[in-house]
């Protein structure tokens, strides 16, 4: 059994016989919160400014489509690069210390996007800031993961991601008040002032158990691929979180043209669409974790979610000409039937041993965000043949499909002990 890490003012709870509500709160879930606010805030920001930032360089038409989906993409790819670094270097050198260096990357680059006066220099500007953004959630559900008792573990993931997704919620109201430049700069500050939290808070006790264990291997990303069992799992646990970035990544970052193809009555906002989606997804983070743990399970949970997901979308497209006020409510149910982005993440994590499981919970949920890529592109070319609606349908529906049968492939995690390490590494 680990030692419990303590500190002046906090008390890690792995491994106790019991577990309190009061631990929920504890600190290292506190900050995890806090930082997953900050990186959804930067995270959501160019879907929110995109339109009037490249007004701003003189584009327009198709171009806001075209450009938006470079820019967009630039910013996924660099997640994905980001999320192969932090992971593997969160369990090389710690979940904390990945925590301070990612935001401190996506932080500065944030800044800097507010400088910007090129679109090279805007697109290589977000592909930074989405390698730092990277780091943000996998190294902080570890954390949490493996503080909290295993009984109130779910509680504690749900709680990092409610308030995290609701910085979606406060990008908005920020780029309806500033210009895209200080929206920018008020992102890449929040993320600064974090860094002082973090300061009082301490490596999990597992991870520091587990330094001080000689001839274990961490942070092998390649054991993913070398033995059927453990590829299968990391390959499943990624496909039943596709559906989510399909809503963000399509329904929601192209909703003012999806507005006019579906005949909306009115102009619809990039901003309120990304604003009420992710309103939704708080409601459905909170109620995918109380629900989890009632029934004391994870996979019967996402089953749920998956089929709210698909009737949502099916509302989507059938709506007809409706104002931009139910448009945004059918935004809303998007983002609930997305709410199940913590367990998603807390399964991966669960999947897999200490000596891997900071490069699985970092580098699960950013290829999945990094899945906007394929995703847009097979859009943006199904589009061209079959027109937005149709192209949509068709690809939201291959997203559907491929989570459905993953979550067949992976074990319930609401039980599991933590405490293991991946053999053969």
């Amino acid at each position: 059994m680990l030692l419990q890490a303590e500190t002046a003012k906090e008390f890690f709870v792995e491994h106790r016989e019991y577990a309190s509500v009061r631990d929920i709160f504890s600190l290292p879930v506190i900050v995890a919160a806090l930082g997953y606010f900050v990186d959804i805030y930067d995270l959501v920001l160019f879907s929110i400014v995109r339109v009037p930032s490249l007004k701003s360089f003189g584009l327009s038409g198709k171009e806001l489509i075209d450009f938006g989906v470079y820019l967009l993409n630039m910013q996924m790819i660099g997640m994905l690069v980001g999320g192969i670094l932090w992971g593997w270097l969160g369990d090389k050198k710690g979940r904390l210390k990945i925590m301070f260096a990612s935001i401190l990357l996506y932080s500065f680059a944030n800044i800097a996007n507010g400088f910007v006066s090129s679109l090279s220099a805007y697109a290589a500007l977000r592909f930074i800031a989405g390698v730092g953004l990277a780091g943000e959630l996998g190294a902080g559900i570890t954390l949490v993961s493996e503080v909290l008792h295993t009984r109130i573990r779910g509680y504690g993931t749900m709680l990092v991601a409610s308030v995290g997704v609701s910085g979606a919620i406060i990008a908005n109201m920020v780029a309806n008040t500033y210009e895209w430049h200080n929206a920018f700069f008020i992102g890449g500050g929040l993320g600064l002032l974090l860094l002082i939290a973090r300061v009082k808070v301490a490596e999990s006790g597992m991870f520091q158990a587990m330094e001080e264990k000689a001839g274990v291997s961490r942070g092998n990303m390649l054991a993913l691929f070398t033995d059927w069992n453990r590829f299968f799992r990391y390959l499943n646990s990624i496909m039943i979180g596709v559906p989510i970035w399909f809503i963000v990544g399509v329904l929601i970052t192209f909703s003012p043209e999806f507005g006019v193809e579906l005949g909306i009555t009115g102009p619809v906002s990039a901003g309120n669409a990304v604003m009420y989606c992710y309103l939704g997804l708080v409601f459905g983070d909170l109620s995918s974790g109380l629900l989890s743990q009632l029934l004391q399970s994870r996979k019967k949970v996402i089953l749920l979610f998956l089929f709210l997901a698909v009737g949502a979308v099916a509302l989507y497209f059938m709506e007809g000409r409706q104002s931009p006020q139910f448009f945004y409510i059918v935004c809303a149910l998007l983002g609930f039937s997305g709410g199940y982005w913590a367990i998603f993440v807390t399964v991966a994590a669960e999947q897999f041993g200490t000596n891997l499981r900071a490069t699985v919970a970092t580098t699960v949920p950013n290829l999945v965000r990094g899945m906007v890529v394929p995703i847009t592109m097979l859009f943006h070319f199904f589009q061209k043949m079959l027109g937005m609606e149709s192209g949509a349908l068709l690809v939201g529906a291959l997203c559907m499909t491929a989570a459905f049968l993953s979550l067949t492939g992976l074990e319930e995690t609401f039980h599991k002990d933590l405490d293991y390490y991946e053999e053969f590494l």
